[in-house]
């Protein structure tokens, strides 16, 4: 998924929220329960990730130059989001040598 799709998503569910709030009259406190998930999602996909994610790299490293662009732009530390972006990248390029 893109990070493209994911906003879109999170914005389609904040609106539904804002129109259950209005709905139920409770628009404050539905404005802060969405606040506190952007928050919380956002945190999520800025962690760094866990050292056995570091093995998982440093296999992928080497063996395509696209994804070794997106190593060495997101080291020394990698987030959760940039995992996912080097992962799909390794996938879609070993795919496409598999066709060859």
């Amino acid at each position: 998924m893109s990070l493209t799709l994911l906003i879109g998503i999170g914005i389609f569910i904040t609106i539904i929220f804002h129109f259950i709030g209005v709905y139920a009259g409770a628009k404050k406190l539905v404005w802060i329960a969405i606040v506190l998930l952007w928050a919380a999602a956002i945190s999520f996909a800025t962690n760094e990730v866990k050292p056995k994610a570091y093995e998982d790299i440093k296999a992928m490293k080497g063996e395509f130059k696209e994804t070794d662009k997106l190593i060495e732009e997101a080291m020394p530390t990698i987030s959760l989001y940039e995992l996912v972006a080097i992962k799909n990248s390794y996938i879609k390029n070993k795919k496409a040598k598999e066709q060859e």
